[in-house]
C-alpha cells in the first residue's frame, strides 16, 4: 500500500495511541465485575496465577498473530484474508470475525445503554434512601416494563458513532488516549476508598475482601476453574472477532509489536484485578454477598454507594468508569464493521460508519428490548446433563452464538493459518520489522501458535457447547 493510500486510510501516529486502543478494546464490562468474581470463587490468588500463564501462553500469541495479519495486509479482516490467501476460503474467518462483531456489539450496545441509565441514576441521586430489594426492583423495572433501554442504546451507540467517523488519529486513538487513562484513574480512587472503609468485624471487612480475592486456594483448582481460566484469557482480550487485525492494520511499520502485544495483555489482566481491589472490599465492608453476578453491579454496588460517606461521588466514578469500559470496546466492534464496508463495499468512511452504526442499532433495539416488547421470544435449550430447560430471549441467543461459537472458531482459524499456512519466514520478517528488531521468542511463539494454542482454543470451544 503506498503512503498516500496508508495516510487516507490512517494510522495511529504513537505507541501509547496503539496501546491504550487495543487495551480499551481488550477491557471491558467483563473486567469489571465478572473477572473478579471468578477469581474469588475459584481460588483467589492459585486462579491468578492460571489464568497469568494463559495470557501469556494462549491469549498474547493469538493477539500477535491478529497483529501480524493487519500490519501485513493493512486491510480489514475480510480483505486481509483474501490478500495472503487469494483464491482459498481463507476469507471466511474475516467473514466470521465482521458478523463476531457485528453481532457482539448489537447486544453490548444495549448493555452499553445500562451503564448510561446508571450513570444518570447517579448523578441525579436516584439511589438514595433506597433499600438491597428496592434496587432489584428498579433495575427489574427499568430493563422489563420500559422503553429506557431503546433509548439508553441508541445513545451510547450515538456516542460510539461520533467517535470512530472521526477516523484513527483524530476519533479512536485521541479518545482512546483519554478515555484509558480516565479509567484507571477512577479505578484507583474506588479501589483507595474502598479499603478504606471501617470494619465491621473480621468477616466485614475491607481486608477480607483481599483475602477473598488473592488467598490462594489450590483445592479449589479443578478442570472447571482451568476451563474458566483459559475461557477468561481468551475472551477477555477481544481475540476472535477481527478487532485486532482491524487494529493491527493501523500500526506503524516501525512499532513493536511483541511489546505493544504484552503491554495490552498485562493492562487488560491489571484492569480486572484493580476492579476486584475496587469492588470486594466494600462488597465485604457491608457484610453483603459477593455471589452477585450481573445484580453485583446494577444491584450490590448502588446499596454499597448508598450506605457509604461519600458514595454520592463514588457512585458517579464508578459508572463513568463502566460506561468508559463498555464505550472503548464497542468502538473497536463497531471500527471491524466500518472498514470491512468501508474497504471492500467502496464506501466512504462517513457513509461505511452511518450504515453500520444504523443496521447495528436495529439489530440492538431487539436485544435492548428483550425482556419488554420481545419477552415473548425465545428459544428452550435443554441441558443434555440435567435435563433442565432454560430459555434464551433475543439478547441471549446473540450473546451465545457470538461468544461459544464464533469467536472462538475464528480464533482457531487464525492461529491455524499463521501457524501451518503462512510462510514463516513472512511472520518473523513483519515482527521483526524487517529484521530491524531481535525477536528471540519467534521458536517459542510458532510452537504455541502451531500446537498449545489450537489444542488449548478446541479444548475450550468443546467445554463451552457441553462436551465435557
Amino acid at each position: 500500500m503506498s503512503q498516500s493510500n496508508l495516510s487516507a486510510r490512517g494510522i495511529f501516529t504513537s505507541k501509547f495511541g496503539i496501546i491504550a486502543a487495543a487495551t480499551g478494546s481488550a477491557i471491558g464490562l467483563g473486567n469489571i465485575w465478572r473477572f473478579p468474581y471468578v477469581l474469588g470463587e475459584s481460588g483467589g490468588g492459585a486462579f491468578l496465577l492460571v489464568y497469568l500463564l494463559f495470557i501469556i501462553g494462549i491469549g498474547l500469541p493469538v493477539m500477535l498473530s491478529e497483529f501480524i495479519i493487519g500490519r501485513a495486509t493493512r486491510m480489514n479482516p475480510f480483505g486481509a484474508f483474501r490478500k495472503l490467501a487469494p483464491g482459498r476460503p481463507w476469507f471466511i474467518v474475516g467473514i466470521m470475525g465482521t458478523i463476531a462483531a457485528f453481532m457482539i456489539l448489537a447486544f453490548y450496545g444495549a448493555v452499553g445503554g445500562w451503564t448510561l441509565e446508571y450513570l444518570y441514576k447517579s448523578v441525579t441521586n436516584q439511589f438514595a434512601g433506597k433499600s438491597a430489594d428496592e434496587m432489584v426492583q428498579m433495575f427489574e423495572s427499568f430493563r422489563g416494563a420500559s422503553y429506557r433501554p431503546l433509548l439508553w442504546q441508541i445513545a451510547f451507540m450515538l456516542l460510539t458513532f461520533l467517535i470512530v467517523i472521526a477516523g484513527i488519529e483524530k476519533g479512536i486513538e485521541k479518545y482512546s488516549k483519554i478515555l484509558m487513562p480516565i479509567l484507571f484513574i477512577t479505578l484507583i480512587v474506588i479501589a483507595v476508598r474502598s479499603l478504606t472503609l471501617p470494619s465491621l468485624s473480621d468477616k466485614a471487612s475491607p481486608m477480607a475482601g483481599l483475602k477473598f480475592l488473592f488467598r490462594p486456594d489450590f483445592s479449589k483448582l479443578n478442570a472447571n476453574v482451568l476451563f474458566d481460566a483459559l475461557g477468561q484469557s481468551f475472551f477477555s482480550l477481544s481475540i476472535g472477532m477481527g478487532a485486532l487485525i482491524t487494529y493491527g492494520s493501523y500500526i506503524k511499520k516501525s512499532d513493536n509489536m511483541g511489546s505493544t502485544a504484552l503491554i495490552v495483555s498485562l493492562s487488560d489482566t491489571f484492569a480486572a484485578v484493580l476492579a476486584g481491589v475496587a469492588i470486594f472490599p466494600a462488597v465485604f465492608a457491608f457484610g453483603l454477598n459477593p455471589q452477585a453476578g450481573e445484580g453485583l453491579v446494577f444491584n450490590v454496588l448502588p446499596s454499597i454507594f448508598n450506605s457509604m460517606q461519600g458514595g454520592y461521588v463514588i457512585s458517579i466514578l464508578f459508572f463513568i468508569c463502566l460506561t468508559v469500559a463498555a464505550l472503548t470496546s464497542a468502538i473497536s466492534l463497531l471500527e471491524v464493521v466500518v472498514a470491512t464496508f468501508s474497504e471492500e463495499l467502496g464506501m466512504s468512511r462517513r457513509k461505511a460508519s452511518v450504515i453500520s452504526t444504523l443496521l447495528i442499532t436495529l439489530l440492538g433495539a431487539v436485544a435492548a428490548l428483550s425482556w419488554y416488547v420481545f419477552k415473548d421470544f425465545s428459544v428452550k435449550n435443554i441441558n443434555d446433563v440435567t435435563g433442565e430447560i432454560s430459555a434464551f430471549n433475543f439478547f441471549m441467543i446473540l450473546d451465545y452464538i457470538s461468544l461459544k461459537y464464533l469467536l472462538p472458531l475464528g480464533g482457531l482459524l487464525i492461529v491455524i493459518y499463521l501457524g501451518w499456512f503462512s510462510p514463516r519466514d513472512k511472520v518473523l520478517k513483519e515482527l521483526s520489522n524487517e529484521g530491524k528488531l531481535k525477536v528471540n521468542y519467534f521458536k517459542v511463539l510458532m510452537f504455541l501458535v502451531r500446537f498449545v494454542v489450537p489444542i488449548a482454543i478446541i479444548i475450550v470451544f468443546l467445554n463451552e457447547v457441553g462436551v465435557f
